[in-house]
Order: C-alpha cells, then sequence, then structure tokens
C-alpha cells in the first residue's frame, strides 16, 4: 500500500481525553487522516455522548459518528496507578487534546506544564468555551451560550415572541474543532522546523467574532450596530432572504449582486418602483413575499434555474443528502458500521481525499476496547 493512501498523519499519535462534540470531531479529522487516536475515557460511563440518542442498535449514533477509526483506554484519571499507564503514552505521543474547564488537568498532574517535562515536543490542545485567561474562563456553557453572549446570535434569533435556536452548533464546531485542527497543523509545522511544542488556547467564544465581520465593521467604523435581523446579511434585505412559497415550501434568495437582483426583478415581476427602493427595505421584502406566496415551490425553481440569479429552494436533509450533486461527488461515500455489521454513511469529513485514509469502513470503539492491548503493550 502507497503510505498516503494511509493518510498523510500516518504515525501521529493522539491522545484525547475531551468529550462529547468540540475535541472529539477534532481527533476525528486526525484520525481520518491517518493518526491514531486513543481516546481517555472514563470508567462504566466513558464519553458522556456514549449515552445520547438516537441509539443504532445498543450505540449512540452520534458517538458512533464522531468517533470512527479511534482507539478507546477506560482508566480513572484520579487513580495513581492510572499515571503509570498513561506515562509511556505521554512519552510518545504528538498531540494531547482536553477540553475540561481551566485547572482540571492542572488538579490531576495533566496540564501542559506537567506533561512537557515528560514529552518537550508535545502539542497540548486545550479547549474551553472562554480561553484559559479572563473572568469569564470558569463559566459553564454549551453552544448557545456561547454564540448569545458574543453577540452572534443577537444578530438573527427569530421574531418577537418566537425566538429561533440556530440548527447549527456554530461556536463548538467552527469555534472550537475547526480552529483546533488550525492551530494542530500549525503547531506540527513549528514542530518541524524549530523542534518545540506547543500549548494551545482554543477559545471557542473567541473563535466567533470573524463570523460576523460585517457587522463589527459596521460598529466598530459608524458604531451603527447591527441588531435582530435588520441587515444585509440577516434578514434585512430583500437581496438575501427567505420566503414561503404555496405550497409552505421556501425560497432561499441570494441576489446579492445588481446582476443577479436585476435578474430576480424580472422572473418574479417585481414592479420597477420596488426595484430601487433603497429606504423602505420592509415594504419591498413584504411585497415580493406576496408574489412568492402565489405559486408552489417546483414553480419557483424552475423559474430561478434557468434565471441563474443565486435562488434556490429551501430542501430538508434528506432531499439534500439524496441530491445527485452530492452523489456523484461522493460526500457520503464512507461509511461507519455498529457491532451488529449494520452500516450507515459516516459524516463526511472537510479534508481533501489525497490527505485521508482510503479505507471506507469503520467503527467507533466500544468503551476500553483497547485496554488489554495497550495495557500488555506498555508492561
Amino acid at each position: 500500500m502507497n503510505e498516503l493512501e494511509k493518510g498523510a498523519l500516518k504515525g501521529v499519535k493522539v491522545l484525547d481525553f475531551s468529550t462529547l462534540l468540540p475535541g472529539p470531531l477534532a481527533s476525528l479529522f486526525l484520525a481520518e487522516t491517518g493518526a491514531e487516536v486513543i481516546k481517555i475515557e472514563r470508567p462504566v460511563t466513558g464519553d458522556e455522548m456514549r449515552l445520547s440518542h438516537p441509539k443504532w442498535s445498543d450505540e449512540s449514533v452520534s458517538f458512533s459518528m464522531l468517533n470512527r477509526g479511534k482507539k478507546s483506554l477506560c482508566l480513572d484519571l484520579k487513580d495513581q496507578s492510572s499515571k503509570g499507564i498513561l506515562k509511556p503514552l505521554i512519552e510518545t505521543a504528538d498531540i494531547i487534546i482536553e477540553q475540561f474547564r481551566p485547572g482540571v488537568m492542572k488538579r490531576l498532574g495533566l496540564d501542559y506544564e506537567s506533561i512537557k517535562k515528560i514529552n518537550s515536543k508535545i502539542i497540548y490542545v486545550s479547549i474551553t468555551g472562554y480561553g484559559q485567561t479572563g473572568p469569564n474562563k470558569m463559566v459553564a456553557g454549551h453552544d448557545l451560550n456561547y454564540i448569545g453572549n458574543t453577540g452572534l446570535l443577537s444578530l438573527s434569533m427569530g421574531t418577537k415572541g418566537k425566538p429561533t435556536v440556530p440548527p447549527a452548533l456554530i461556536a463548538d464546531i467552527a469555534g472550537g474543532s475547526y480552529p483546533a485542527i488550525i492551530n494542530i497543523l500549525l503547531a506540527l509545522r513549528k514542530r518541524d522546523l524549530h523542534q518545540t511544542g506547543s500549548f494551545l488556547d482554543i477559545s471557542m467564544s473567541d473563535n466567533l467574532f470573524p463570523f460576523m465581520f460585517w457587522a463589527l465593521g459596521s460598529g466598530f467604523a459608524s458604531n451603527t450596530w447591527p441588531l435582530n435581523s435588520d441587515s444585509i446579511l440577516s434578514g434585512g434585505s430583500p437581496r438575501y432572504n427567505i420566503y414561503e412559497t404555496k405550497d409552505g415550501s421556501y425560497i432561499a434568495a441570494a441576489p446579492l449582486e445588481n446582476r443577479f437582483w436585476k435578474k430576480f426583478c424580472k422572473v418574479i415581476k417585481l414592479p420597477k418602483k420596488f426595484e430601487d427602493m433603497e429606504d423602505n427595505q420592509e415594504k419591498v421584502i413584504t411585497k415580493i413575499r406576496e408574489i412568492i406566496i402565489l405559486k408552489d415551490k417546483d414553480y419557483w425553481a424552475h423559474l430561478f434555474n434557468e434565471a441563474d440569479c443565486c435562488c434556490s429552494t429551501v430542501k430538508s436533509i434528506e432531499e439534500a443528502i439524496n441530491d445527485n450533486h452530492f452523489k456523484i461527488r461522493n460526500v457520503f461515500e464512507k461509511q461507519i458500521a455498529n457491532e451488529e455489521g449494520q452500516k450507515i454513511p459516516a459524516l463526511p469529513i472537510p479534508i481533501d481525499s489525497q490527505f485521508r485514509k482510503t479505507k471506507k469502513v469503520e467503527k467507533a470503539p466500544r468503551l476500553g476496547s483497547e485496554n488489554s492491548d495497550l495495557i500488555k503493550s506498555l508492561t
């Protein structure tokens, strides 16, 4: 087998102390690119994600999605004997990922300062809600809290009396997993060049601000701070909005540029006086809603496809995964299997196929599945 077929990070060892989503998704990226990922899990329950629903046979399908191709070592980190098992692994590890609140790993004797005395080249990744410093560093939270505390949620959260919870876990994934991977790869490059390790402080909250570049620019430059759904990219413009159709479906309309806006207006036969109305955007939105709701989704889909004006229908997840475009691109080519041999499509990974393992089917590890082999190899 060509070495690259085993993945670009073949030979890299990762000890993953994290649970739930941000850390496990980051280590999934590493596992998919060939790294050996060993999940360090607590006895009895393991990663909390193992308990989540929906179930797939006796397993959590969410856990299976996030942890395929990894190994599991079940240890009580408060038990002194665990240190003897961990030390040889730490000595040979390249990356450690942890997701506890600041101070927890230090109490366990597993913080960066302790680890680098054993392995000076270690890349140590701490993913937290608010970072290792600052008055909020010990505050408990989840995705909704982080997007709320950074102002991101305030930009688009539904109408008064009917707040909308965003469907994407933006802070966990875009603020946690992705920045972790970016910085891990940079740290690996730094280690190649300078033979030194790194401590990576990944604050999910800090990493949300790039998603508000337009809102921050408006506020910083003119002291005009966007409010809920009142701006061009958050529902305040007719050129970037969602319109209901006659059959209860929706059109995602994004004809931002003038050339697309002109096409869009022509397709829906928007009266000319509304086309160039800049002083009352809500009036234009209302008029477009009145027009779009007169016809079914398929009617509009046909016209918008022909016009090529950045308008599309809002598809269900089931419709999207069955779209021929994603099938041709083999987005769901890989599979995960459970202990009963059942298979479903694996979670797609945003890494070019040339850097990934060619193995098509993998399982998530049973809790402590590697205990006997790993412990035997260390004694």
